[in-house]
């Protein structure tokens, strides 16, 4: 059953930023590509490291900074090596200006 949580109106995240909230003891950063909004764990799965800070490659890939594994923001798959585990995602929806994020892991 979803369990969408409001993160931050839509606008607080411009086209082209990110921004990182703490919802249940994890880590979501939420991307806004063209007013289309993502949302993926914050964690590398190659050595744990913040994705968020790194830099959106090709507009859907997120770059890790500290070894360059590359991962989809649309579904969390990974794209490149030395991460070999998606990170996961979470559907997320605007209802009026508030940016929402369904917290059940997919």
């Amino acid at each position: 059953m979803p369990n969408f949580v409001t993160v931050a109106k839509t606008g607080d995240i411009p086209p082209g930023e990110r921004d990182v909230f703490e919802i249940d003891g994890r880590y979501i950063a939420v991307f806004n590509v063209g007013g289309t909004y993502y949302a993926i764990e914050d964690i590398c799965t190659h050595d744990g490291g913040p994705l968020a800070e790194g830099d959106l490659v090709d507009e859907y890939e997120i770059a890790c900074p500290r070894h360059g594994a590359r991962f989809d923001i649309r579904t969390g798959k990974v794209l490149s090596m030395p991460a070999v585990v998606d990170v996961s995602w979470f559907p997320v929806r605007v209802e009026g200006d508030a940016i929402q994020v369904d917290v059940e892991e997919t």
